[in-house]
């Protein structure tokens, strides 16, 4: 087996098991806890932003460690975390304790991006990196896409459900010791990146996009709801459209180096606005499922756009270059999550998502302008 397929392979289920059940199923099954626990909108938001908090530090931290332990360490404990961090969410008594378990599951994600990102540029060859990277970054969807099967199976029992996600992780931290390369980062230059102009556009837009997505990650279960008075089913629906379209981001190397940076930028910018409307609108049943699916591919595709922009921006650094956009993009959710909740409990949810459609917008006015190492702008 191809160092790209290994590490493709083991990436893609590190990245769907961190993301898709550790930090996006809450979302899921947010209806359900709130039920259960009576966490209430402001709450919500909160708990959801301290997840986002939590991927905040965690990437800074795998960044660094990836650069001096190497990435099959970091991979192993970003899977480990995730396992004890929805054990704990299965096991939670209390709304405290769950916001504590929250951030442990939700860290998980900033830990094994950047080890992935560094074994990809260890091992596998410079024509089939940008590939490499957006596949594996795609296994976001697949997490989501699985997500919402096991919600229909496990109706009304979110805590059996991520019991079972907790299991995953584990045996998941065995197969990555076992098939990571080490690809320790020793010789690497350390300390802060070079706050060049591609760098500065990339955070602007990472910021905003981050922000804006919070309005489906974070409520979007509670919208539909809301709007379309579905239960546990319809949303678990939702989410499996939603990561179902999401695979079509592992194509996002392939549109980059055809059409350019730019372009597919603004592209799904444009997509995400308009989904995030007909989701929080409610426009009936088939708009709502169509538009989460639109959600999740643009969404995806945007990663995979802002993680071959860090990683060329500052190629002697790929994990720092990944951390850059990515932890970028957890600030705005960090910052999204709890204003969405709040303008949602004081103003509806109309303006809450009007708001934040336009948000995902204002992205778009963020480019990487001509060339960044041979990839296209």
């Amino acid at each position: 087996m191809s160092p790209a397929l290994r590490i493709g392979i083991v990436g893609f289920a590190l990245i769907a098991v961190c993301y898709g059940f550790a930090r996006f199923a809450f979302g899921l099954f947010l209806p359900q806890i709130d039920g259960e626990l009576s966490l209430g909108a402001s709450l919500s938001g909160v708990i959801s932003g301290g997840s986002f908090a939590g991927y905040c530090v965690a990437i800074v931290a795998s960044a660094v460690l990836t650069e001096r332990i190497g990435a099959r360490a970091a991979a192993a404990g970003a899977a480990l975390v995730a396992a004890i961090g929805m054990a704990g969410i299965a096991l939670a008594p209390s709304p405290l304790f769950l916001a504590i378990a929250v951030v442990v599951a939700g860290s998980s994600t900033g830990l094994a991006s950047p080890p992935m990102a560094a074994a990809v540029a260890a091992a596998v060859r410079a024509d089939h990196q940008n590939l490499t990277n957006t596949v594996i970054n795609a296994g976001v969807s697949a997490g989501v896409a699985l997500s919402g099967p096991i919600a229909f199976a496990m109706t009304g029992q979110w805590r059996l459900a991520f019991g079972t996600f907790a299991a995953i992780a584990f045996m998941l931290s065995i197969v990555t010791v076992v098939t990571l390369p080490a690809s320790s980062g020793a010789n690497r230059a350390g300390g802060l990146p070079p706050m060049t102009g591609p760098v500065m556009r990339l955070i602007s837009a990472c910021f905003l996009m981050g922000m804006a997505s919070t309005a489906v990650w974070s409520f979007g279960g509670q919208l539909v709801s809301r709007q379309l008075d579905w239960g546990p089913t319809g949303t678990g629906l939702l989410w499996t459209c939603i990561g179902s379209g999401g695979l079509a981001g592992a194509f996002a190397g392939t549109l980059v180096g055809r059409w350019g940076l730019d372009r597919v930028h603004w592209a799904f910018l444009s997509l995400m606005a308009a989904s995030i409307l007909a989701v929080g609108f409610g426009l009936g049943p088939v708009s709502v499922l169509i538009a989460g699916a639109i959600f999740g591919a643009a969404y995806v595709m945007l990663t995979g756009v802002y993680l071959i922009w860090g990683i060329n921006a500052l190629p002697d650094r790929p994990a720092t270059g990944l951390m850059v956009g990515f932890l970028t993009i957890a600030v705005g959710q960090t910052t999204g999550a709890p204003v969405f909740g709040f303008m949602m409990a004081g103003f509806g949810p109309g303006l809450a998502v009007a708001c934040f459609g336009g948000i995902a917008l204002l992205a778009g006015f963020f480019r990487a302008r001509g060339q960044i190492n041979g990839v296209p702008a």
